[in-house]
Order: structure tokens, then sequence, then C-alpha cells
């Protein structure tokens, strides 16, 4: 972006750059397979023209975050799952692999030992890597993608793959993702609600924790290991993030500064 790029390519490669870590439990083909051992995918991508596409149920493509943007460019649709959307990645030159995480099959094998479903959040990584981003010629653009929750059931797919619950970006107000318990976000259409609030006047920071607030209350205060985190950045450049826990981290970058910082939050563990 500092030599001239658009938010739109900024996003794809940043969130890239995750996927492609084998070592990563939470996003990519590193990632922690659903209860039959298989890893699937899920991202989905945003332009400032309300253009967008997303995959689901992906398996053996390294790179889910393109295909989804392969979907939005070259495709009249916005989603594709499971089969189509790998007959699709390979139509387009995406390469299979057969890759799985050592870590992630052994955990996996040690799980199938009790086979009990009960997700529980990881304190330290959430899932999901959520990238947004303003450029130099005002444009708003935004990227989600995940490996999902850890012996999910087979078939199911979080909030990361669908516009307005992972992420919505509105290019006249501002843009916003999410990470975290995917059922939690997609009740209350976690990402919109951010925007639109951004709309209605709140701070970036206001819109996150108004949103985390109404998650809260939605599920009647039965918050335990439902960590939700939301990021948001609106056209001036000013940005906020708020998560239910503690523990939830945003790395921000501008042409001054790069860091990462530990969000407010609603309760600490």
């Amino acid at each position: 972006m500092e030599a001239g790029g658009n938010a739109l390519d900024a996003v794809e490669q940043g969130v890239r750059v995750t996927e492609s870590d084998k070592t990563n439990l939470s996003v990519g083909l590193g990632g922690f397979p659903d209860r039959d051992g298989n890893t699937t995918l899920d991202a989905c991508i945003m332009n400032h023209k309300n253009q967008c596409g997303s995959v689901g149920f992906l398996q053996y493509i390294e790179n889910p975050i393109s295909v989804a943007r392969k979907v939005m460019e070259d495709t009249p649709h916005v989603m594709l799952v499971g089969d189509g959307a790998l007959e699709f990645a390979l139509s387009k030159g995406f390469t299979k692999s057969d890759f799985k995480s050592d870590e992630a099959q052994k955990a996996w094998k040690e799980w199938l030992k009790t086979s009990e479903y009960k997700p529980i959040i990881n304190r330290e990584n959430h899932d999901t890597i959520g990238m947004i981003a303003l450029d130099a010629e005002g444009n708003l653009s935004g990227a989600c993608t995940t490996s999902g929750l850890s012996f999910k059931m087979r078939g199911r797919l979080g909030d990361s793959p669908i516009i307005g619950a992972g992420l919505f970006v509105d290019n006249e107000v501002g843009a916003a993702c999410a990470t975290g318990l995917g059922e939690a976000v997609i009740r209350i259409a976690g990402s919109s609600i951010v925007v639109e609030l951004m709309r209605h006047g709140y701070t970036p920071q206001e819109a996150c924790k108004e949103a985390v607030e109404r998650l809260i209350k939605k599920h009647d205060n039965q918050v335990e290991n439902l960590q939700v985190g939301f990021i948001a950045l609106n056209k001036n450049g000013e940005w906020g993030s708020y998560s239910v826990y503690s523990g939830f981290n945003v790395a921000h970058r501008d042409l001054e500064n790069e860091k990462l910082v530990d969000s407010e939050f609603n309760r600490p563990w």
C-alpha cells in the first residue's frame, strides 16, 4: 500500500501469509480437522464496491482467500462450497494439496479417545484471521479466513465465509471483521451490525463494544467459552476493537506505526 497498491490486494496478500503458515492450528491446511479428521476451510473477501466472494467447506487448497476472490471476480455468484468450490478452484489453476499437520492430526487422535464435542475457544488463537484496510484512494476492503472450530461436525460453517457476519465492508462508512465462535456472530449478523452502528455515529471502538454487549445479551449471559472479538475501521482511518473476554489481540499498522494491541474486553478470563 505504501507503494500505491490497493486495499483489496493488501488484505488478500496479508491473510495468505497466515493461510500458508503450516504451523498455524486455526487457519489454513495446518488447522485442526473436523471430527472425521478432515481439514475444511472457509474464507470471504469484499471490496469497496460491495462486490464479494466466499468459499465454504473447501478442502485441499492452500489459499482459500484467493479462491474467494476468484468467485467474486469470475462468477455471478457470491459463495461456492464443498466439491463445487474445489472444482472451481482447480479450474482456475489452484493446486491440490494433501498436506495435513502432524500436530493437528495428533490432537485429533487424542480427541477421539473421548470424542466429546465441546467447543472451547483457545485464548490465544481465535480460529480466524480477519484483515481490513483503507488505501490512499480512500477505499476499504476486507478479508476473513479460517479452518473453523476444532473437531467440528462435518459440514459445519461458521461466520467466516458469511458476508455480514464474519466480514462486512461499506465504503461510505467503514469495515468490520469478527473472530471467535462463529455461531454467536451469525446470530447477530455481527460485522454488519458494527458497520451500521458506525453509520449512526458510533466510533469504531464504540461500535465493536456495542456489538459485543448485544451478543452477550442475546445469549442470556451464557457466555462460558464464548469468545468473540470484533475489529473495525472507518473512512477516516479511525479503528477500534472489543471482545467478550480478555486475550484478543489486534495487529495495527499505518504509515507511522506498527504494533500489537491488547483489545479492550467485557470480562477477564
